[in-house]
């Protein structure tokens, strides 16, 4: 398992779910559900529409809570776990009208984040059949998502790139326009002793700069296969500086670059294009009315 586990930061939780039911409740609160008489309780079930892989179960837990405290529920599965169609994930009883106010917030937490813990396991999947690279994530999030996004990515069984921009060094070839790969190494590890250092490169040549240049890792980018295999030959059998894998990669080709031998490879897509899980929340009983999308 992930040393950083599967759940997001308490804090990262709590903050998202306050601005998500503000969003949908400002100014005047859920008209709808104030019709409904105070005092009706109601119990239910959030039910798996689809096969995947949960997370965001935090998230759902907070707007519920935030909500109404007294809603109670009970979670069958965690973030991480598989889950096959008709599956039932969590039960919940309380106010009724606090459900439904609650519901889609949670809802969508947790069907993006299991969309994003499913797409991982997807890929770790695939690029397993072709070696043993580790799956990444990159900083192509939803802005205000990132620690939750990344979370499921390590529910998925993915693993994490950097945070933030501030967490390590990464020369891309836009910082190249104003120096060289030698220039940014040695003045990377000038300035912030100890931190990482990457470069990206799209060329052997580089490739060669930077190793010269004592690179922690190098992100080879838009590489085909058969260029990525002879990037991982020229590094040879040290495995120092780490090749990592960018660029396009996709559920149809990761496999062909896990078997390149190179170490990582970073997927845009796990969390800027996974769709989202199905999930609904069925009562147990009521008039049946369909809320459909809303």
């Amino acid at each position: 398992m992930n040393p950083l586990g599967v759940h997001p930061p308490v804090t990262a939780v709590r903050t998202a779910v306050e601005r998500a039911l503000a969003e949908d409740l400002e100014p005047l609160g859920d008209l709808t559900a104030a019709l409904l008489p105070p005092e009706a309780m109601a119990s239910g079930s959030i039910v798996s529409r689809a096969p995947g892989v949960i997370a965001g179960s935090r998230c759902a837990i907070e707007a519920f809570a935030q909500v109404d405290p007294a809603i109670e529920m009970t979670w069958l599965l965690d973030d991480g776990s598989p889950v096959a169609r008709g599956d039932v994930v969590a039960r919940l009883r309380g106010p009724l009208a606090s459900i439904l106010t609650a519901e889609r917030t949670a809802l969508n937490f947790l069907g993006h984040l299991s969309g994003v813990a499913t797409l991982t396991r997807a890929y770790v999947d695939a690029a397993t059949t072709g070696g043993q690279t580790r799956i990444r994530d990159t900083r192509k999030t939803t802005p205000g998502l990132r620690a939750l996004e990344k979370a499921a990515v390590r529910a998925g069984g993915g693993a994490n790139h950097r945070g933030n921009l501030s967490e390590w060094v990464l020369v891309k070839d836009n910082h190249l326009v104003g120096m060289s790969i030698a220039e940014g190494v040695a003045a990377a590890r000038a300035r912030w002793p100890g931190r990482t250092v990457e470069v990206e490169v799209d060329r052997l040549d580089q490739l060669r700069q930077a190793i010269t240049a004592g690179a922690d890792l190098v992100l080879v980018d838009n590489m085909a296969p058969d260029d990525v295999a002879l990037a991982v030959a020229e590094r040879g059998d040290a495995r120092s500086p780490l090749l990592e894998v960018s660029g396009g990669v996709t559920l149809a080709t990761v496999a062909a670059y896990a078997a390149t031998g190179a170490d990582l490879i970073s997927v845009g897509a796990l969390t800027h294009s996974a769709p989202a899980l199905d999930l609904g929340l069925d009562l147990d009983s009521g008039p049946g009315v369909d809320r459909g999308e809303a």
